[in-house]
């Protein structure tokens, strides 16, 4: 029996109201029946894990195993942070690890529109010593109706303007995928992962074995924009139901 990994913004719920998509309570019901392993996973840092677990469940989405990024940044930190994302992201953090702008030994990254001014201060963070944490590696991020660099094309533009390598925390890391495949007890050449991310989420774990589904339900919105493709694509996971996702 295969299991899945299954993202959540984009492909599950529209990233605009935040909603399910056509055919995605159905679809994860009709794993859930038949005893189909599946986790959800999300690169979703702007709300504490069990908020977002509890948002899910209440729209009608029934599952056992959930993570996300902020699940698993303990494992990667040491020492203080200068954290740098939206408001809700970097107050998650305030909470619960030290915060230092001035010196700190880690700069943490989680998405948002950045200023010319913000990029300044990362890059003095980064060039004064501090190490470069990405929460997640997106390849676009979608806010409203347009679509914007996600934090992997951010993390590259700093490593090329410092010469700094970062570490990830969430998708697409080895780490992160690995996790999830312990809580399935599969092997990735045993499991599908459903995303609307081809470049942050797919590709990276096709290279690991793990077989590809692509839904056009969020970051790509048709097949024209796609440069290396995936197992199998689809309009949305409702499709993928009806057509069996033969991934």
């Amino acid at each position: 029996m295969r299991g899945y990994f299954i993202d959540i913004q984009g492909t599950l719920i529209d990233d605009k109201d935040f909603l399910p998509l056509p055919g995605a309570i159905e679809f994860i019901k009709y794993l859930k029946q038949n005893n189909i392993p599946f986790i959800l996973l999300t690169n979703n840092t702007k709300r504490e894990s069990k908020e977002f677990i509890e948002y899910l469940k209440n729209l009608g989405f029934e599952f056992d195993n959930y993570l996300d990024p902020l699940m698993v940044l303990d494992e990667v930190i040491e020492g203080k942070i200068a954290p740098y994302g939206n408001e809700k992201f970097v107050n998650i953090l305030s909470k619960n690890y030290e915060i230092d702008y001035k010196n700190p030994k880690n700069v943490v990254l989680g998405i948002k529109l950045y200023s010319n001014d913000e990029f300044a201060k990362i890059i003095e963070n980064l060039l004064s010593g501090a190490s470069l944490i990405g929460m997640h590696k997106t390849s676009l991020y979608n806010k409203g109706d347009k679509r914007y660099p996600g934090l992997g094309s951010i993390l590259e533009m700093l490593r090329y303007a410092t010469g700094k390598d970062y570490e990830i925390v969430g998708k697409p890391s080895i780490r992160f995928f690995k996790k999830a495949s312990e809580v399935l007890g599969l092997n990735f050449d045993k499991i599908t992962i459903i995303s609307d991310d081809l470049y942050g989420d797919i590709l990276p774990a096709m290279d690991l074995g793990i077989k590809g589904v692509l839904v056009l339900s969020g970051k790509i919105k048709n097949e024209k924009e796609i440069t290396k493709k995936p197992d199998e694509i689809y309009t949305n996971i409702g499709e993928c139901l009806k057509e069996g996702c033969r991934g």
